[in-house]
């Protein structure tokens, strides 16, 4: 169960800056990548998101960067509610949303409720050797509207929960210095999901500015 039910809650007991930190960009393609579990709280997650965003589409991080206890900066996706996270997902119209399970099998949940994206996400991942499952675990599955995956402007989207398992297998391991040092299987994977997500992308988005990348 977590400790916070909402980010108001988590903000009166945590410090910004040294408990956890919001990184985000604005992109122009009405897409946006998250990981509101990012930092230690489910390792590597960041940096997929990260990835998978590029520059053009948009991205955002929750980072724990506690020395200890960061699991309890978890808050479940269906009251996630940081501001700027609140923003980025009312402005785009389609949202991935990248997530961390504890299984040590290599594989990826998919979940949300944009049934045409999920379908070619899953495509994709499978073609580049992913092992990939969809629906046979209800508590992956994504399809509450009020997941911050559902929020967007369509109303629909996805959600990836990518096992610890494979999550080893992207990095030299998941240590914060480990994960700065992706592998094949993390490039194949970025290429693989981007490739999906590219067709879904709007030509009509104008281009915003990049902010608190750093």
């Amino acid at each position: 169960m977590d400790v916070y039910k909402t980010f108001g809650d988590l903000q009166q007991n945590e410090q910004e800056g040294a408990d956890y930190r919001i990184r985000w960009r604005s992109g122009s393609s009405g897409i946006a990548v998250l990981s509101i579990h990012g930092g230690e709280i489910e390792p590597g997650t960041t940096r997929i998101a990260n990835a998978i965003a590029g520059w053009e589409h948009s991205f955002y991080a929750f980072e724990g960067i506690k020395s200890a206890g960061n699991l309890g900066l978890h808050i479940t996706s269906t009251q996630f509610d940081e501001p700027k996270a609140m923003e980025m997902v009312c402005r785009s119209d389609i949202i991935l949303s990248i997530h961390g399970s504890a299984e040590t099998a290599p594989l990826v949940h998919m979940g949300g409720l944009d049934e045409a994206l999920k379908g070619r996400i899953m495509a994709e991942l499978r073609s580049a050797g992913f092992a990939v499952l969809e629906n046979e675990d209800l508590s992956y599955g994504g399809t509450d509207r009020k997941n911050i995956c559902n929020l967007c402007g369509r109303g629909m989207g996805v959600q990836l929960e990518i096992s610890r398992g494979l999550r080893e297998t992207m990095f030299r391991d998941l240590s914060p210095e480990g994960r700065r040092h992706p592998t094949a299987a993390f490039g194949r994977f970025v290429d693989a999901v981007r490739k999906a997500i590219a067709p879904f992308a709007s030509a009509q988005a104008q281009a915003e500015p990049l902010r608190n990348t750093d």
